[in-house]
């Protein structure tokens, strides 16, 4: 039976302290869902019992569904208690209620939650607002699971909302996760986040690389344990309730499909565990890398061969991004990777550098929603006599983008406009970077060049999709070996 929270909850450790316990103890992040569809009151009630007594041994919590048993009224609210009441009391219990409204409504759901069913953590939604949320997180030894990037197949329509930010863009569920990391200085606070969508899973850890998140989606949703182990395990292993509800009740033994999960988790963790980590700018950089490389060669952006450059040194690759206006796929392919890398940097103004960047400064423009100025090559000697073309203020801060960059000393040349019409620049950003000394020219003058990726990450993944044969990717690779890092 569950002791009584009422007298005993602040005699209980922190939340997530007697989960993580419990986790090291048993060796096991299976969270059983008990999602009950009988069609009457005492099937309900037997379902969640047999479930709870194959599986207790496995469980690292228990979440029951207020849903299912709402349905029934009074009857079906206290064989919700009684399951409860029947969940061992060294499991934890999540409530899947998914609440969330006005303070004094909220104090009301916490109490029924923590006082009278004896949950010790619930879902709650954070649309309202904090004040919705900070009754569930008052007391440390009751946690919150606040829903962030759900399974559902219908979750982007409002969670993939792009938002504005402190001079950034990002999706609303970026946002609800450091919003989370915020409340949750008493250490009861995590996420909800989907296993079916295995990119923002990593990005949301990379964000939040503290937090315990509750992982809905693996088994009857589709979701894949193993990638989403590899994106979402924190470093010491932890930080994942996989929760399994309908594949685990439907099974013809509940008891054995929970040990086969649970020894699958521990057979993939320890290579989960060895990935390197990732911070969230590279991750998003390597969300779009695929898909960018494979629109480049089909553009004719990069090409092989034999190609004698403006130096005269005959090159095996040639990289035309001045191609990418011509295919407009291509290039909003191009301007949403250019946006992973923006979305991280602080700016008012993005500067595209003539001629090339013009055109992806713009898709850039658009796909952000962000304004665009450009330095002119020359001076006009009539009008405005600008020096500097579109509508800004000194002072602002501009980001200036180019299309790929080698020694870094044209980029040199705008930003010394930019700066004499009183703009501030603290960064470059290019889609390709061929990493001749333009970091180091840049980082010099006092400038970060930033990369959407590198001629040499776009070797490896066309190598790897067989989009160019080993003696192409030898002779690249043996030409960039062969050329000064500066000048």
């Amino acid at each position: 039976m569950q002791p009584d929270i009422t007298a005993a909850g602040a005699a209980q450790p922190p939340f997530f302290t007697r989960l993580e316990a419990r986790a090291r103890a048993i060796d096991s992040l299976l969270c059983v869902g008990l999602d009950p569809r009988g069609d009457s009151l005492e099937a309900l009630r037997d379902e969640c019992l047999r479930l709870i007594e194959a599986t207790a041994e496995f469980a690292l919590a228990f979440k029951p569904n207020s849903a299912f048993f709402e349905v029934f009224g009074p009857e079906g609210m206290l064989a919700l208690l009684d399951v409860i009441a029947n969940i061992p009391d060294d499991i934890p219990v999540i409530l899947d209620a998914k609440r969330g409204d006005i303070p004094s409504t909220a104090e009301a759901y916490a109490r029924a939650a923590f006082d009278t069913l004896g949950a010790h953590a619930i879902t709650v939604s954070p649309y309202i607002g904090r004040d919705a949320i900070e009754p569930f997180v008052a007391r440390p030894e009751f946690g919150a699971f606040i829903l962030c990037k759900t399974s559902n197949p219908d979750a982007a329509w409002l969670q993939n909302l792009s938002v504005q930010q402190a001079g950034r863009h990002r999706p609303l569920y970026e946002v609800v996760a450091e919003q989370a990391r915020q409340l949750g200085s008493r250490g009861n606070v995590g996420i909800v986040v989907g296993a079916t969508d295995i990119k923002a899973l990593k990005r949301l850890r990379a964000l939040a690389p503290e937090l315990w998140f509750l992982l809905p989606g693996v088994g009857a949703q589709g979701g894949d344990l193993a990638a989403a182990l590899g994106a979402g395990l924190r470093r010491d292993g932890l930080g994942l309730l996989v929760n399994v509800s309908r594949s685990l009740a439907s099974a013809l033994d509940p008891r054995a499909a929970a040990a086969r999960l649970v020894a699958e988790i521990r057979e993939a963790r320890p290579a989960a565990m060895a990935k390197p980590a990732s911070s969230p700018a590279d991750i998003a950089q390597a969300n779009g890398a695929a898909e960018l490389a494979t629109a480049l060669l089909a553009s004719g952006c990069v090409r092989f061969g034999r190609f004698t450059l403006k130096s005269g040194i005959v090159s095996p690759i040639y990289l035309d991004l001045r191609r990418l206006v011509s295919y407009p796929a291509a290039l909003r392919t191009a301007a949403r990777a250019y946006a992973t890398v923006l979305n991280e940097l602080a700016f008012d103004r993005l500067a595209g550098i003539p001629y090339a960047a013009l055109p992806i400064a713009t898709a850039i423009g658009l796909e952000m929603e962000r304004p665009v100025i450009y330095p002119r090559r020359e001076a006009k000697d009539y009008g405005t006599r600008a020096t500097v073309e579109g509508e800004f203020e000194p002072g602002e801060t501009a980001v200036v983008i180019d299309d790929l960059t080698t020694t870094g000393g044209t980029k040199l040349e705008s930003i010394e406009k930019l700066t004499a019409a009183g703009l501030l620049v603290r960064d470059v950003v290019v889609l390709i970077d061929r990493e001749q000394g333009a970091a180091q020219t840049l980082a010099q003058a006092g400038f970060h060049l930033h990369a959407v990726v590198t001629l040499r990450q776009l070797l490896e993944l066309w190598r790897a999709s067989g989009a160019i044969t080993p003696e192409q990717y030898g002779e690249v690779e043996q030409f960039l070996a062969g050329q000064p890092a500066g000048g």
